[in-house]
Parts: structure tokens; sequence; C-alpha cells
């Protein structure tokens, strides 16, 4: 590939980034792409054979931004792991609440359900993250399925806050209580 088409080749994606990011994840046609890109409506599929491909680029990069997030946060090693661990829940809690568009991008299920896309394999470094903590504040448990059930938690925490059901329901402010108790509810109460 060429300086030239790697250039319109991220373009497209950087286009598709913005796009999600000020429209949400409906608005993400390759039509409409294609002419906030100024190219015409055909010249994607030269870079991206399929829509779902070009998608998968765009869900790569909000991977990759929340996955810099909790690297940067971790990084610095000299919290314990349950620190470290309620930090990621935070910060991944965070992202699908400030990055609603991209969060849904990146987990529709046709995305990540297509092994050729390879978007699943770029969510990984993630959940291994949680699992790595997870073993190391409970050596007791089986940590990838301690891990699963952790993060489907947070999942559904961004996703119903998101939606306004649970401020109806919990009558909570925030989300931080609600991510604690889902902490708390795996990993066990914190030591005082």
């Amino acid at each position: 590939m060429s300086e030239q088409e790697a250039g319109l080749r991220s373009r497209l994606v950087a286009v598709g980034v913005d796009l999600v990011t000020q429209e949400g994840a409906q608005a993400l046609s390759l039509r409409e792409i294609a002419r906030r890109a100024g190219v015409s409506h055909g010249a994607p599929r030269r870079y991206f054979p399929t829509h779902l491909e070009l998608l998968s680029a765009i869900a790569r990069e909000g991977f990759a931004e929340l996955g810099a997030e909790v690297a940067e946060e971790l990084s610095g090693g000299e919290e314990s792991p349950r620190a470290r661990l309620a930090a990621l829940a935070r910060i991944y809690v965070g992202f699908a609440l400030s990055h609603r568009g991209m969060y849904q991008l990146m987990f529709r299920h046709d995305l990540l359900e297509s092994n050729s896309l390879g978007l699943r394999e770029t969510s990984l470094p993630l959940f291994n993250s949680l699992v790595e903590l997870v073993s190391r504040v409970r050596p007791d448990v089986r940590a990838p399925e301690v891990a699963g059930a952790l993060w489907a938690n947070l999942h559904g925490i961004a996703q119903l806050w998101g939606w306004g059901s649970l401020q109806l329901a919990t009558g909570v402010d925030g989300v931080e209580p609600l991510v604690q108790a889902a902490l708390d509810a795996h990993l066990g109460p914190e030591p005082r």
C-alpha cells in the first residue's frame, strides 16, 4: 500500500471516529464517511471491502484509546491490585459513558463475532488485565470467570446508566456507588 493509500485509509478511519463521536454509531454509513472525507462514495470500498471492515477499524481506535487510558492509569504500579482494579473499573464505565457511540460500536456483536475482522483480539488485552488483577486480589477463585462476571456487571452498569434506568431505579446521583458495589460483590468487601 502506497503512502497516499495509507493516508486515505487512515483519513477514512479518522472521519469515522469523528462521526461516531459526534453523532453516534447509527451515523456510520459508507456514503457519509466518504462525503466527510471528501472522496467518492465508492472510495472506501478500495480500502475496506465491506462496511463491517471499516466499522471494525473505527472500533479498534476506540479499544486503543480505552487501552491507553487503562495502561496510563495502571503504569504506576504502586497501588494495591484492588485499587488498580477499581481504577480500571472506573475508567471502563467512564469511557462507556463519555464515548457512548464508540462504546456501542466497540461491542457490536456482528463485529466481534466476525473472526476475519480481528476485533475480538483487539479487546482481549483489556480483559487479560482484568483477569490478572482479579487473580491477584482473589487467588482463591477462577479469575477468568470472576473477571467475566465483573466485566458483565460493569458493562451492564454503563448501559443501564446511559439509558437512565439505574438513576430511576436506585435514586443514586452517580455511578461510583454502583461500581463500588460491583467490585464488592465480585471481590468481597474491601479490607479495612
